[in-house]
């Protein structure tokens, strides 16, 4: 009976520390969306509230999905793998048609009464999917014709129609989530290291030969990083409004609604660029306390993978927890001027309803599978004691 009690404490606080922490990122998004959104709010619509109203609309919509996803059985999911995936590429096809909606020179959105972004529903669909084709056979991750290549294929198809809207960032992540679940399932080195030679050796092939191939778009988005304030009001005003951001909040910040970049200087403040404005607000302080919080979350996922109750729960939690981690990583990077300047929003915090519900739907998926995990232990248990 006492290891019976051990086992439900264990799952309880599975589920609590990851709610614990995804509620606080929310929660703390909200306030700071009101925050970043306050003078572009009032110039768009003469109130502050608007973003506000809405952000708090799409929170509470996604605890329900959330709370929902963590009661439904997960493994239905991979019953439905190929459909999800077969959805999500049409999805991603019709953005390139004129149902697709433009917005900043990127046609990435849809609008059925409603705004739909496909490259969010993307990143949960390879996820589900890769986790499903994977998790049959143990071996299949080591044969190149039957495992490796079919991935590959995936991840050009998919990482080729998001770069079309254009959206590079949003590319990365889904190549990269496939290629870390590959990892996970048990993928070779050499694989791995082919990877990165030939990543390499494409992003050289752009930043010298872009010109000749009629790329300097992408060449111009690779290098301006480097050097943003070498076109301060061009390419790179975005970046440069964000390090000022953060070079003016200091270690303590200037104060929760004090941000002056936030003043229709950092444009779209509320979104991808969301992270400068904790900066300056909140100073390198609140910045650690905030990526600490992300680090948990992080942690308490990945322990989750670990202790799955199947390989396909395994695949699908650490697809999840590859998707956040990587996420954060490339906010982080992109709002510092670490990489080129691309649209990704930072997970629970930035505004927008699709991107928060897909993460909370995901968050509310690893707590079904940690549920699942606890239940499993506490029936291995009692099973051990007869």
């Amino acid at each position: 009976m006492k290891l019976k009690l051990r086992s439900g404490r264990n799952l309880r606080q599975s589920d609590f520390v990851i709610l614990a922490m995804v509620t606080i990122l929310v929660i703390f998004g909200v306030v700071m969306v009101f925050s970043a959104s306050y003078y572009k709010s009032i110039n768009e619509s003469g109130s502050p509230y608007s973003y506000l109203i809405r952000q708090g609309i799409f929170a509470l919509s996604g605890f329900v999905i959330m709370w929902f996803c963590s009661w439904f059985d997960y493994h239905i999911y991979r019953r439905l793998s190929v459909l999800i995936i077969a959805v999500s590429f049409v999805l991603l096809l019709l953005v390139l048609t004129p149902l697709g909606v433009s917005e900043g020179g990127a046609t990435r959105a849809l609008y059925i009464g409603f705004t739909i972004m496909p490259g969010e529903i993307a990143k949960i669909a390879v996820i589900i999917f890769t986790a499903a084709f994977l998790a049959g056979d143990p071996k299949l991750i080591l044969s190149f014709r039957r495992g490796v290549l079919p991935l590959l294929f995936l991840m050009a198809l998919f990482g080729g129609l998001i770069i079309k809207q254009p959206n590079l960032s949003t590319a990365i992540t889904v190549c990269g989530i496939i290629a870390g679940i590959m990892f996970l399932a048990g993928l070779e080195w050499k694989y791995v290291i082919g990877a990165g030679i030939l990543g390499g050796s494409a992003v050289g092939t752009l930043i010298f030969l872009g010109d000749k191939l009629g790329m300097e778009h992408w060449k111009k988005r690779i290098v301006s990083f480097t050097d943003p304030f070498a076109d301060a009001l061009g390419d790179g005003f975005q970046v440069v409004q964000s390090l000022l951001a953060l070079g003016s909040g200091g270690l303590f910040g200037l104060g929760l609604g004090k941000s002056i970049q936030k003043n229709l200087y950092l444009p779209e403040p509320q979104n991808d660029f969301i992270i400068a404005i904790i900066g300056e607000e909140l100073g390198l302080v609140g910045l650690l306390l905030l990526l600490g919080v992300y680090a948990v979350l992080v942690w308490r996922c990945f322990h989750v993978c670990l202790n799955a109750p199947d390989r396909f729960g395994m695949l699908l939690s650490g697809g999840i927890t590859i998707m956040i981690g990587l996420q954060v990583i490339l906010n982080v990077a992109v709002v510092t001027s670490s990489m080129p300047p691309t649209g990704i929003a930072l997970p629970f915090v930035s505004y927008g309803g699709n991107a928060l519900w897909i993460f909370m739907a995901s968050a509310g998926i690893v707590m079904n599978v940690s549920r699942q995990s606890g239940s499993q232990q506490g029936n291995t248990i009692k099973t051990a004691k007869k």
